[in-house]
């Protein structure tokens, strides 16, 4: 692959039709990328490898959902596995489809296959529309796309894009328990790579903050520096370091860009007081 090639590289959770190739997509639409290429992952670690290992210019990772939380294995990647960082960040909203095979009908169904959390989030319409089926977990919502597309006694658990993607037909659409589920997917790239230059756009930055030891009062501090420079955080996590049980740090973000001189000025007395400060990005929420 020459190297025009991997700079319109895009890596992301495969197969065709998640919802993370449905960002991916809009994100090669901000960058501007006429003819990107997509590189298919089977797990959000190999997309980190080919951003860090420089096989894609940029990658696609999920970020948080509404209803489950940070994505642990994102979390992970930038802790302790990637020195990438955050281009930019989308939101999207989360939309399951009923899908079947083109020719099939509801009363033919036997199996509903989706992933885990496709069949835990539609668990009231698969009472109701159908009661006793039994159900199958695939590794994606776009693999049981696939399924529902080939086998007429098999209904899938995904969006109209894979639905489209793979031959599939809506029966339903909307489906969800929970009609406000989002997730905030992060465009990545290796350290250097200028984040997306939208005018305008909400600025966030991420940090991950690494603690020289534990001890009583470090979040309170951590918390006072921030709010001494008047930053308003939008989340915080903690996360266990891998090296002992009960070691710990912390993923914080927060709103505005990381270049003003209160945020450096906390920055940089919390770089005195920590072993380590880890800027993952100031990027625009498109």
């Amino acid at each position: 692959m020459t190297s025009e090639d991997i700079n319109r590289t895009l890596a992301y959770l495969g197969p065709l039709g998640t919802y993370t190739h449905e960002a991916a997509r809009a994100f090669a639409g901000h960058l501007g990328i006429a003819d990107p290429i997509y590189l298919e992952c089977a797990s959000f670690d190999e997309v980190f490898d080919c951003v860090d290992r420089g096989r894609a210019a940029y990658g696609v990772v999920g970020k948080e959902n509404a209803l489950e939380g940070p994505v642990t294995a994102t979390l992970d990647n930038f802790a302790f596995r990637s020195n990438a960082v955050i281009l930019a960040e989308l939101v999207v909203d989360i939309h399951h489809c009923l899908l079947l095979h083109p020719d099939a009908s509801l009363d033919k169904v036997v199996t509903v296959a989706s992933h885990a959390q496709g069949l835990a989030q539609c668990r009231r319409f698969l009472n109701e529309r159908l009661p006793g089926r039994a159900t199958m977990t695939t590794p994606s919502t776009a693999e049981s796309a696939r399924l529902a597309a080939s086998d007429p006694t098999v209904a899938g658990i995904g969006n109209a894009f894979a639905a489209e993607v793979h031959g599939a037909r809506v029966e339903a659409a909307d489906i969800e328990d929970h009609l406000g589920n989002q997730t905030a997917f992060a465009l990545i790239g290796r350290p250097g790579t200028p984040p997306l230059p939208l005018a305008g756009s909400r600025t966030k930055t991420s940090l991950a903050l690494f603690m020289q030891e534990d001890r009583a009062g470090t979040l309170n501090m951590i918390l006072t520096e921030l709010a001494y420079a008047g930053i308003n955080m939008t989340m915080i996590q903690s996360r266990p370091t891998k090296q002992q049980l009960g070691d710990y740090m912390f993923f914080i973000e927060f709103e505005g860009p990381a270049t003003t001189l209160e945020v450096q000025t906390a920055l940089n007395c919390l770089r005195m007081k920590l072993r380590e400060v880890k800027v993952l990005g100031s990027y625009p929420v498109l």
